[in-house]
């Protein structure tokens, strides 16, 4: 489910224009007046660990000051389903990667940028939980807490940027600035995993009136429907199509529909052959298990049989599998792990 999320923020926050919506409203206000936003530019590459692709998705801006002094924005955007405890230790990797890029790039600087990191959280947790400064991680000794000062200033000091869009209301980010289909991805990610979604998303028409009006519109709303159809379920389908019948005329209420069905059918089918695969594997274990219980020569009876075919357990048949090579019955191969 994560890489469904990882999509559809990459696709709505990708552009600058629209990243600059979210840093806007996460950043310190310090620096949102210092940034000359017009110079805020995407980065091409990532210089994020790939075997951590698959889980998060990574956004790498660059801009300018005011005076013209650069600044790093580096954008981590979190769709994590718990709240991860080492997050600060993680960002903090990331950050000493980018400055070793930095260097790499620019060998005659000496100096670094500044680079802010940044998490978008909206896990089904509840509110983000885990320390924001790896300097908290640190066991540090001592009981008095001038003491545990001391050690904590001979620890890495570091500190992220957080947006937890499960501590805000849907008035807050509906009254966020930014441009519509910003707005309304805050929203469905902020309630993606909530039972409210539902009932929503039929508040939310005029702000979908508006996403269709934007220049790329018809895109925005497939893209939407397409993220609402991996994520929701039958009640949101249903106000999903409530949505589109009063936001566009029948015919392309319909056509959508048409291709969402589609889509809703291939997912069913990725999901059965994923199913096919998992059972086949299983059966085809439980199989070996019952010729390797012929081959020692021992009667299988049809309650023993059953019980073989029907196990849905892999480490189950692997310990099936192990001890038809040492047991001496076929009773001493089923029983409990304990004995």
């Amino acid at each position: 489910m994560s890489g469904v999320h990882d999509r559809f923020v990459r696709y709505t926050f990708s552009q600058p224009e629209r990243a600059a919506a979210e840093l806007r409203a996460a950043l310190p206000s310090h620096v949102v007046s210092a940034v000359d936003w017009s110079s805020l530019q995407r980065e091409s590459g990532s210089v994020v660990d790939p075997e951590l692709r698959q889980t998060e998705t990574d956004l790498l801006f660059t801009a300018r000051l005011g005076t013209g002094h650069p600044v790093l924005m580096y954008v981590l955007l979190e769709h994590q389903s718990t709240v991860d405890r080492w997050m600060a230790l993680r960002m903090l990797r990331y950050v000493v990667r980018l400055v070793e890029h930095w260097r790499q790039e620019h060998p005659e600087s000496e100096q670094l940028p500044v680079i802010l990191p940044l998490v978008m959280y909206h896990g089904e947790d509840g509110a983000w939980t885990a320390a924001r400064r790896v300097e908290d991680l640190f066991g540090l000794p001592g009981e008095a807490q001038e003491e545990r000062e001391r050690w904590r200033a001979l620890v890495p000091r570091f500190e992220y940027l957080l947006d937890d869009l499960t501590a805000e209301r849907a008035a807050a980010l509906l009254a966020r600035p930014g441009p519509p289909l910003v707005r309304l991805a805050w929203l469905l990610l902020r309630y993606s995993r909530s039972e409210e979604l539902a009932h929503k998303l039929r508040e939310w028409v005029a702000l979908f009136v508006q996403v269709l009006a934007e220049q790329e519109g018809n895109e925005h709303l497939k893209t939407i429907l397409h993220y609402l159809l991996w994520i929701g379920d039958e009640a949101v389908r249903e106000a999903t199509r409530q949505v589109l019948d009063s936001v566009v005329d029948a015919q392309r209420a319909e056509e959508l529909m048409r291709s969402y069905g589609e889509e809703l059918m291939e997912r069913g089918r990725q999901q059965g052959l994923a199913r096919g695969r998992e059972e086949g594997l299983l059966r085809g274990r439980a199989e070996t298990v019952l010729r390797l219980l012929t081959g020692r020569g021992w009667h299988v009876d049809e309650a023993s049989r059953q019980l073989i075919l029907s196990c849905s357990d892999v480490a189950t048949l692997d310990r099936w599998t192990d001890r038809t090579l040492h047991a001496t019955s076929l009773s001493e191969v089923l029983a409990p792990p304990s004995q």
